[in-house]
C-alpha cells in the first residue's frame, strides 16, 4: 500500500473517532406521571398516558399528584422507597433510578384496593393484583358515604372496599358531604335520608336500619343525571 493510501486511511480513522466522540448524546431521562385520589384510585402512567407495566432500567423523573388528604402515593422497589404524606395534597417531583426488578406502588391506608406494580428490565411482568373479594358487607363494617368535592359519590367500608352487596341489619354510616353544590342521599327499603343541597358541608353519622332485602341507592339529588349515583344489593 502506498504512503498516500496509508495516510488517507489514518486520516479517515481519526475523523471517524472524532465524529463518534463528538456526537455522544447526553443521557435522556424519561418522565412518568403518578396520581392518587381524589376517589379510591391510584395510577402510574407514561408520557403517552398509558399505564406503566414494563420499563427499561435507567433514570426517571416522576411527577406525583396527590389529590386527597386521606390517601398517599408510596413507591417501593430495588433502590427506591418514596412516598407522599397522608394528610397533605399537592404535586411533587421525584428523580429515581430503576434497576432490574419489580416495583410496587400503593396508598398505605388502602393498600388492599389501591395498588399497582410494574417490571423493570429482565423481569417477568407481575400479574395484576386481583380485586377485593365480593362477599356481602355485614353490619359489623362501618361505612362511609362521600359526596364530592368533585362529581363523585361513593359508598365504601372504612377499609376502602366499595360496597356492592350487604347483609340486612343496622349499619353505622359516616356521611361526608364535601361540597355545597352536592348532597348525600340514601334510599332503601324503609329508609330515606339526605343532607341538604346548596347549604351544607360537613360530616354526620347515621344509623341505617335495613330490615328487608332489596336495593340501597345512594345519590346526589342535583347531579344524579350526571352520574352521581350508585347502588348496593341488600341480601340476607
Amino acid at each position: 500500500m502506498s504512503r498516500i493510501a496509508v495516510l488517507a486511511c489514518a486520516i479517515a480513522a481519526a475523523s471517524l473517532v472524532g465524529a463518534v466522540g463528538g456526537s455522544a448524546a447526553p443521557v435522556q431521562t424519561s418522565q412518568l406521571f403518578a396520581t392518587v385520589g381524589p376517589g379510591f384510585t391510584i395510577n402510574l402512567r407514561d408520557a403517552t398516558g398509558a399505564r406503566v407495566s414494563k420499563l427499561d432500567p435507567g433514570a426517571y423523573v416522576i411527577e406525583v399528584e396527590d389529590l386527597s388528604e386521606e390517601h398517599n402515593f408510596h413507591l417501593t422497589g430495588p433502590g427506591v422507597n418514596r412516598s407522599t404524606e397522608i394528610g397533605d395534597t399537592g404535586t411533587v417531583t421525584w428523580s429515581v433510578t430503576f434497576t432490574d426488578g419489580t416495583y410496587r406502588y400503593v396508598c398505605d391506608p388502602h393498600s388492599g384496593m389501591m395498588n399497582g406494580s410494574f417490571a423493570v428490565g429482565n423481569v417477568t411482568t407481575p400479574p395484576p393484583t386481583p380485586p377485593p373479594g365480593s362477599k356481602p358487607v355485614t353490619p359489623r363494617s362501618k361505612l362511609q358515604l362521600t359526596s364530592g368535592p368533585g362529581f363523585t359519590i361513593t359508598l365504601r367500608t372504612t377499609a376502602g372496599k366499595a360496597v356492592k352487596s350487604m347483609r340486612t341489619g343496622t349499619y353505622t354510616v359516616v356521611v361526608r358531604d364535601r361540597s355545597r353544590i352536592h348532597n348525600a342521599h340514601l334510599v332503601g327499603p324503609g329508609y330515606n335520608r339526605s343532607t341538604k343541597p346548596l347549604t351544607y358541608t360537613g360530616s354526620q353519622t347515621w344509623k341505617v336500619k335495613l330490615a328487608r332485602v332489596g336495593t340501597l341507592r345512594f345519590l346526589c339529588d342535583p347531579h344524579a343525571l350526571q352520574g352521581m349515583k350508585g347502588s348496593a344489593k341488600i341480601v340476607r
